[in-house]
């Protein structure tokens, strides 16, 4: 271990035994750009000042955890997964008297947005619930209001269309001069709350969990073990929706089917 190695595990190490919140397995490339992107905002000339700064000032210790908390998403990311799920995983959920769908790593919400959109098209709104979670108290404050830049509408009604909707997406938000505000019915059937899957175990069983995006900020030990909480808490017969660049661990192919590769949807047997 060289010097900027541990005094990043110190600083880490710090960050834990002050907030809860451990980032020790996260991807230490991933972190280092973080910390050393805080270095020149604080104007710090190394990690063990920061640390220092950070054991000090619990305003820089609010800072570095924001700057930890993975927050980029967009409604309908990827629009070629949700297509995939409409077209595929819809069908297979129709039986059900009741569909519990967790999003982890929530962000500030756009993805558990969309879903209770597309739910809604496919007539399954009214028996689905959505849990969407996050480690982040303040993004998930700003998910539950459901306020979305107006910058940014003209993206997600881009993906919208190509994530196959069928009705015209200004239909499911209102605006002002700056603002769209999600529709607040459909935010209803959304359950927004604080779950850190580094620390925290399972807490209901699912028909379908989507995470994408998340575990490639996490080490191998950390992303085996978040899959393992998948797997607990994911229901027989249920659906695992990951990012395009993540998989399922080889040693959990026995208990998984590659139901739609290409998105990589995964089927438990």
């Amino acid at each position: 271990m060289d010097k900027e190695e541990l005094e990043l595990e110190l600083l880490l190490t710090a960050v834990y035994r002050l907030s809860g919140f451990d980032f020790r397995q996260y991807m230490k490339s991933s972190i280092l750009r973080r910390v050393q992107n805080r270095l020149r905002l604080e104007q710090l000339p190394g990690i063990c000042r920061l640390t220092e700064k950070v054991i000090e000032d619990e305003t820089t210790l609010k800072k570095l955890l924001q700057d930890f908390s993975i927050n980029v998403t967009e409604m309908f990311r990827d629009p070629s997964f949700f297509k995939a799920f409409r077209e595929k995983v819809v069908p297979q959920l129709h039986s059900l008297p009741e569909i519990r769908i967790w999003h982890a790593g929530c962000s500030t919400g756009e993805e558990a947005y969309s879903m209770a959109v597309l739910l809604k098209e496919e007539g399954l709104g009214p028996r689905a619930k959505i849990y969407a979670t996050d480690m982040n108290e303040m993004v998930l404050q700003r998910a539950e209001k459901g306020i979305i830049p107006l910058t940014k509408m003209q993206l997600y009604t881009k993906n919208y269309i190509q994530a196959g909707g069928k009705s015209s997406f200004s239909e499911y938000y209102q605006t002002d001069s700056q603002f769209a505000y999600f529709d607040p019915e459909l935010l209803k059937g959304i359950m927004f709350a604080q779950h850190n899957l580094v620390t925290d175990g399972s807490f209901n069983e699912f028909h379908v969990i989507i995470c994408r995006n998340v575990l490639i900020y996490f080490n191998p030990v950390l992303q085996a073990k978040v899959m393992d909480l998948f797997g607990e808490s994911l229901a027989s017969g249920g659906f695992l929706g990951l990012g395009s660049k993540e998989a399922i661990r080889p040693e959990m192919a026995g208990s998984f089917n590659d139901f739609f590769p290409a998105e990589k949807i995964y089927h438990k047997k």
